[in-house]
């Protein structure tokens, strides 16, 4: 196999990589139960006119399986945590004693749970076209390439099979994480 095309198989799967970790890094956020800084750490704060992650502005901990403990680097920033959390979608009161936020997470009901389900399947489906549209940018690529007289015919075989060999284990990489995720949400 041509440089050309090995070139091209190790971009491709670099992007379909990339793909793959940003629904893993979506799923870090999605609340199963069980209590985890990923939950709040990227929750946008306005601070001084900016908007920036909470983890930039606290230290995030989990004492308790079903809690999470806040502790501001300044504590003059409580309030507007607490106004961060409490008008995010995460669903969760904030109780603060001057000094902490403590969030406590409810234990999720059947039909949430359906619903996180659902969601992480639509963000797996994402990651698939995502992972699908490389392929595509790569076939052309291919294409061209032997259009171009870079590669002979039977190196564009090779590489069309590289490609789509690619593409089936990316796919299932995609769909084992996901599947992952679905225990964790089901998990009592």
């Amino acid at each position: 196999m041509s440089d050309d095309i090995k070139q091209l198989v190790h971009e491709t799967e670099s992007h379909m990589n990339k793909a793959i970790e940003a629904m893993d890094n979506d799923f870090h956020a999605i609340r199963t139960g069980r209590a985890s800084p990923a939950l709040v750490e990227k929750l946008q704060v306005e601070y001084y006119g900016s908007h920036v992650a909470l983890q930039t502005l606290a230290t995030i901990s989990v004492p308790e399986p079903q809690m999470l403990l806040i502790k501001p680097f300044d504590p003059g920033t409580i309030r507007i945590i607490e106004k961060a959390i409490s008008a995010s979608d995460l669903k969760l009161t904030p109780n603060t004693d001057g000094k902490v936020v403590r969030l406590v997470l409810p234990p999720l009901t059947l039909e949430r749970r359906r619903e996180i389900a659902r969601h992480v399947h639509k963000r797996l489906e994402e990651a698939k076209v995502q992972i699908r549209n490389q392929r595509r940018d790569a076939m052309e690529m291919l294409k061209e390439y032997e259009e171009g007289d870079l590669i002979s015919e039977d190196d564009h075989k090779r590489g069309k099979q590289e490609i789509e060999n690619l593409t089936h284990k990316m796919t299932a990489h995609a769909d084992e994480v996901a599947a992952r995720k679905e225990k964790e949400i089901t998990e009592l």
